[in-house]
């Protein structure tokens, strides 16, 4: 399964906003990630940095290009922007990470 990893950053103060959000998303985000292939998100804090690591699974990469035009995913970056840095679109500033390393099991 292919995998994307970036990193973005939280604004001070707000971690606990940016997982209360998290622990609240909303239904039909989560539909429309689930439909675009998203198979497992998770997203890590370095309290020291505020950075946060994402690590994507995914099923069909064309499908995931498609999250930034839906209302939804716009509706999310709006509701994100206050606590994170973020484009003027609202979409939150997020560098790709290159692999480095794996070890996986087969």
């Amino acid at each position: 399964m292919p995998v994307r990893a970036f990193r973005m950053s939280l604004n001070p103060g707000q971690a606990e906003a940016y997982r209360s959000r998290h622990e609240q998303i909303w239904p039909d985000l989560v539909a429309a990630l689930r439909a675009a292939g998203v198979l497992d998100y998770r997203i890590f804090l370095d309290p020291e940095s505020l950075a946060l690591f994402a690590v994507l699974t995914h099923e069909d990469e064309h499908l995931l290009d498609q999250l930034p035009r839906l209302a939804v995913m716009q509706r999310w970056w709006q509701h994100m922007q206050s606590i994170m840095p973020s484009h003027p679109d609202a979409s939150p500033i997020a560098i790709d990470l290159q692999p480095m390393f794996s070890l996986n099991r087969d």
